[in-house]
């Protein structure tokens, strides 16, 4: 491969051409990209404020999601059998001095907003100019991912912006000319490092890089000391980590198998269309023609690598039977890259409406899915709770509580102070509800327990306690276990909102026979 090839950087572009987003003409080498194009701050900043305050301005809409439920509920660690300890420690820091929704989503609002900023430099990095910055930027903006995962903080929140601040420092390193571009390999073991914090999904993206520089090259990276000095920060930084699971017996991959379990066979041949939806369908002619360029446009060889790394991302998305949204960093890496070739297609005025319009009409029907726009009254009878799952998780949760302490009270009007009822749930929302909740209906948020994942470690109750309100189906592990079990009630969000709590059972079971150090470990549970 020639030097040029590998994506040295050659002289700047006509300010008219980067003013159109049309990647100017190539240098007698067609294999090099030009200088790159001036950032097109107007309208990145721009697509990052309305984002951002979207999101805020409906971030304490509905309530709690039962993932921020559960992580402010975490004690904290240096690691949990279902997630590594960024998340749970960010949600517990800011829910102890403000306890809202609104607040604790703060951190994800800001990491959207960032993956815009950082998305339009993959564009820019790529060749495109204002028009191509424009187009990464906001299309990016009316994709529902950013809106699902911006509007609650969740793990996959901080993968919006880690996700394609690998690829960009990556492609920095393959694409630039220069002693100092070593040095973003560097920086993509450093992010990668510290994202290993927040989630261990980044090793897929690295690995899908790393499997797509053998594949397609460019090969001359691999004789980089650079290259190999990137990896060697991304252990050391993700050591203490990578220490965690090995002293816990790696932890993170009997919860792979456990979530496996959990998919059918059907939901992983959804993997692609979830695709699609999340992004949009306007935008999939868009990032499709990112996934193109990689093997049609010569400049782009040195980072074809990306498409390889697709593949094995979505391939092993759907051998695993992992969350189907785990490519979704590398659509959004793909988005950008595509508003490349879409700027150069731009150029008469009915094409520039047709892409602004779709774009305009994605946006309006990814806010409608993906976020708290309807009144609660109409959410059970829209799709929209059907369509995003998240929806029906923020719905219903102080009711749920109310409906809980009442079971309770009326439990203890019935027993003496000593064999007063503690609180089992089926899954952490559940609990984290109940811990958030309950203090206004007179519960004790340190007598309810769940066996769900990392809550099944935090606490048992004493052996002192012989009787329990169970909600939700686990009781049925347990039931010969007590002289009485009665189901009193059933959970009712009374919006007729079809989530995972609606209608579950509140069991009473009382006088127990067996030991909780045998009991304990029958309801632990993964998923």
């Amino acid at each position: 491969m020639s030097d040029a090839a590998a994506g040295h950087a050659p002289t700047r572009p006509s300010h008219e051409a980067s003013a159109r987003g049309i990647r100017p003409a190539l240098s007698d080498d067609p294999a090099r990209i030009e200088q790159l194009a001036p950032l097109a701050r107007a309208p990145v900043f721009t697509a990052m404020a309305a984002l951002a305050v979207l999101l805020a301005a409906t971030s304490q809409w509905y309530g709690f999601h039962r993932d921020e439920l559960y992580f402010r509920m975490l004690d904290p660690a240096w690691g949990y059998v279902d997630q590594p300890p960024l998340t749970p420690l960010v949600a517990r820091a800011i829910t102890s001095v403000v306890d809202e929704p609104w607040a604790l989503r703060i951190p994800a609002i800001l990491a959207a907003a960032a993956a815009l900023f950082v998305l339009a430099l993959v564009a820019r990095e790529a060749g495109g100019g204002r028009r191509a910055q424009a187009v990464a930027a906001w299309a990016a903006a009316s994709a529902s991912f950013p809106m699902v995962f911006g509007h609650l903080l969740l793990t996959a929140s901080f993968d919006l912006v880690v996700w394609p601040l690998v690829a960009l420092f990556a492609m920095r390193a393959l694409l630039r000319d220069g002693e100092r571009s070593g040095w973003w390999w560097i920086a993509v073991g450093l992010v990668t490092g510290l994202a290993t914090y927040n989630k261990l999904l980044v090793v897929l993206l690295v690995g899908g890089l790393g499997i797509g520089l053998l594949a397609v090259g460019p090969w001359r990276a691999l004789r980089s000391p650079w290259l190999w000095a990137g990896v060697g920060v991304a252990v050391v930084v993700a050591l203490p980590n990578l220490a965690y699971q090995v002293a816990n017996d790696l932890p993170q991959l009997r919860m792979g198998a456990a979530l496996a379990d959990d998919t059918d066979g059907a939901g992983r041949l959804f993997t692609l269309p979830f695709l699609f939806l999340l992004a949009g369908p306007p935008l999939v002619p868009i990032w499709v023609a990112g996934l193109v360029g990689l093997f049609r446009r010569p400049a782009w060889r040195p980072i074809r690598l990306f498409a390889v790394a697709f593949a094995v991302v979505v391939l092993a998305t759907i051998a695993g039977g992992a969350q189907p949204y785990y490519p979704l960093g590398l659509v959004e890496v793909l988005l950008a890259l595509g508003a490349v070739p879409t700027a150069e297609w731009m150029r008469t005025r009915g094409r520039r409406a047709l892409v602004w319009a779709g774009i305009a009409l994605n946006a309006v029907v990814s806010a409608l899915i993906a976020l708290p726009l309807l009144p609660l009254a109409v959410v059970g009878a829209s799709p929209f709770a059907a369509m995003n799952q998240t929806v029906g998780d923020t719905v219903g949760w102080p009711t749920y509580v109310e409906q809980v302490a009442a079971v309770v009270h009326e439990a203890e009007a019935g027993a003496d102070a000593a064999s007063a009822p503690v609180v089992i749930t089926s899954n952490y929302g559940e609990a984290g509800a109940i811990a958030r909740f309950g203090p206004e209906h007179g519960l004790d948020p340190d007598a309810v327990y769940s066996g769900h994942n990392g809550l099944w470690f935090q606490a048992r109750p004493s052996d002192a306690a012989t009787d329990v309100v169970f909600v939700g189906e686990l009781s049925r592990r347990v039931t010969g276990d007590f002289d009485s079990c009665t189901t009193v009630a059933h959970l009712d969000n009374e919006l007729d909102v079809d989530n995972e709590e609606q209608g579950v059972p509140i069991t009473l079971c009382t006088g127990r026979t067996t030991g909780w150090d045998e009991l304990w470990p029958r309801l632990a549970h993964l998923s």
